[in-house]
């Protein structure tokens, strides 16, 4: 297998534990909402800790899932241009959107830089957990996200799909 291949396997199978942890997250922020709402209808009682838990679970969600979408190219888009450009047109349009992307995750994780050193010492007000911990999964999603982007950029250097090592999870496999 060639370190090429080795290092498409490693994002799909990334890209979809990134899609298993979001959908686990999702269950557990609608468990909280359901909770909390029980507690106060019921129990008269406010549960600090479960709405920032579902905080955190919402904030990690979107920043695990949205690399596998991205891989895909299955993110909402308008695609009226690209579809009446056609192949260099659609190519360039592509170009564009993934260097946008990329930019996008280094000006992240430039901010990540720049803002957890000074606030990640911080306790949140009711798990009094790290602000490190807390914005564990933001940042991880976005250096993921950078490598997807920088493997579809790579894919459209070489002349192929940009989505070209994206399958979908039927065709990946259970995770072993």
């Amino acid at each position: 297998m060639t370190s090429e291949s080795k290092g498409r396997a490693i994002l799909a199978r990334l890209s979809l534990v990134g899609i298993w942890l979001g959908m686990a997250l999702l269950a557990l922020m609608a468990g909280l909402v359901v909770l909390q709402v029980g507690a106060r209808n019921f129990a008269d009682l406010g549960l600090p800790w479960a709405d920032e838990l579902a905080r955190f679970c919402s904030i990690g969600l979107v920043f695990v899932g949205i690399p596998a979408l991205a891989g895909r190219q299955a993110l909402v888009s308008v695609s009226i241009l690209p579809d009446m450009l056609g192949g260099r047109g659609k190519t360039g349009l592509t170009l564009v959107s993934d260097l946008a992307t990329l930019a996008f995750c280094i000006l992240l994780l430039w901010g990540f830089a720049e803002f957890l050193p000074r606030a990640g010492k911080f306790l949140t007000p009711a798990m009094r957990l790290p602000n490190y911990f807390y914005y564990s999964l933001a940042l991880l999603g976005s250096a993921f996200l950078a490598l997807v982007t920088l493997y579809r950029l790579a894919n459209l250097a070489r002349g192929r799909a940009p989505s070209a090592g994206f399958p979908d999870d039927a065709e990946i496999g259970p995770i072993e």
